[in-house]
Order: C-alpha cells, then structure tokens, then sequence
C-alpha cells in the first residue's frame, strides 16, 4: 500500500474511534483530518468526508433498525428534502474559493464544538431532555408515533435542508443540525432522536455522494481506504464504547476541535 493510502487509512480509522465514542458529532472532524493530513482543499476532502460519514451512519441506522428506534417515517421526510438540496451544496463548493468556504467549515465546527462542551452527554441519555409542553411534532397518546400536522412537516423540513446543504457544500453528516431540530420538534426519547438523525445522515450524504461522483469530484485513491478505516475503527471501538464514552470525554473532543478549527482559520490567515 502506497503512503497516501496509509496515511489515508490511518486518518479514517482515527475518525471511525472518534465516531464510535463521541457519536455522530464526531464525523465533522474528518475533513479536517483530510486537509492536515494530506494537504487537501475543503472542495477536495468533503466529498471523501461525505462517504465515510454515510457508511458510518449507515451501520448506526441499521443498528438502530434493529433495535426498533429509528422513526423512519420522520427519518425519510426529513432525508428527502436533504436529498433534494445536497447536490446544490456540492455544486456551490466547488465552485467557491477554497478559503472562504475553510472559513465557514471553522465556523460550524466551532458551533458543534461549543454544542458538545455545553450538553456531553445528551446523546447517551434515554429519556428526553428539555422536553416542553408545546411541540411542533406531538405524540399519539395511545400509539406513540408522531401526529403529522403542517407546523410538524415544515420545522422537520426545515432541519432536512439545512443538513442537505450543508452535508453538499462541507462534508459533514448535518447531525448537529438535525438532532437539535429533533429535539425541539418532538418529545422523542434522545436515543430514538440519535438513530432517526444517522438514519437521515447516511441517506442524505449518500445523495452527495452520488452527485459527487457523477461529477468526477471523488478521489477514491484517498476515499476508499478513508472509509475503510473509518468503519474498521468504527466496529472495532463500538463494543468498547459506552465504557469508555461520557461527558468528560465529550468536553474533550470538544476542546480538540475547537483547537482544530482554530488551526484553519489560522491556516487560511498565513496563506
């Protein structure tokens, strides 16, 4: 295996363990990695972020599947209006400058990393936090499934262009959008908040992903041993996970990040 394939690899297994203990927030540091790692341009790196994120959220939401937790119906309206408008996100990036478009990645990292460092262990817990008396999405008393209403369908459409655009123009899965948007949206436990969100993820990414390689944009020398090793780490450090996981390890990789997207914003400052 040549060196670039190696180190590619090796940066995609790092963001597989980040995933596996920090949850799907993790996914945003792989383009980072990409573009420290092998001198990459945020347009280059954020589709081979895009895959992996999508493969990665794809074993969660069949995980979550199987556990009976992902609304799929939420989950499937939601991706379809992120579906329609990721190409549009990647279409933009590459055709925007690399450091304003550096700029704005630092920005949402930072947004995520002050997220995590504020609420560590939301995603862990089972019940739902912050629940308020008044929701967009209320649940059937007797079934326990949403009531779709207008307001419903647009704050949960709202999430899924968000996350579409986003995912298109950074490479990054749109957990953080979507999550948060489930939350305020719906009285949904944060476990079935988490695997309806990957579910959305993986659909969503993989649209850009399509699009992507229908434009020649994918580097799949890099791509495909990025994604392997994202999904070996991944599998590997799963099992391990919820020993290992929890606030403290939340604020870390919070701390990290920020660290990071202040080293881009610097990185674009000295070019």
């Amino acid at each position: 295996m040549a060196m670039v394939e190696l180190i590619s690899a090796l940066l995609g297994s790092v963001v597989g363990v980040i995933l596996a203990l920090t949850g799907a927030g993790g996914a945003i540091i792989a383009v980072p990695l990409l573009v420290f790692g092998l001198h990459l341009a945020v347009a280059q790196a954020a589709p081979i972020g895009l895959l992996a994120v999508a493969l990665s959220a794809a074993l969660g939401a069949v995980l979550g599947l199987r556990a009976g937790i992902v609304r799929y119906k939420a989950a499937s309206f939601i991706a379809v209006t992120g579906m329609l408008i990721s190409p549009a996100g990647v279409w933009a990036s590459q055709r925007l400058p690399n450091a304003p478009l550096t700029l704005l990645f630092a920005a949402v990292l930072m947004l995520v990393s002050y997220r995590m460092f504020r609420q560590p262990g939301a995603q862990y817990d089972g019940e739902r936090i912050g629940a308020g008396a008044d929701v967009p999405c209320a649940l059937d008393g007797a079934t326990g499934r949403l009531v779709w209403t207008l307001p419903c369908a647009r704050a949960l459409a709202a999430s899924g262009v968000s996350a579409g655009f986003l995912s298109g123009l950074l490479g990054v899965g749109g957990g953080f959008v979507v999550v948060p948007a489930l939350r305020r949206a719906t009285r949904l436990p944060m476990q079935s908040i988490v695997a309806t969100s990957l579910a959305v993820i993986a659909l969503v990414s993989m649209s850009g992903v399509a699009y992507s390689v229908a434009s020649g944009q994918m580097n799949w020398r890099i791509a495909i041993p990025f994604a392997a090793g994202a999904l070996g780490g991944l599998i590997a450090v799963r099992p391990l996970a919820r020993r290992l996981a929890g606030p403290h390890l939340q604020r870390g990789f919070a701390v990290i990040a920020t660290v990071i997207a202040m080293g881009l914003a610097i990185k674009v400052a000295v070019q």
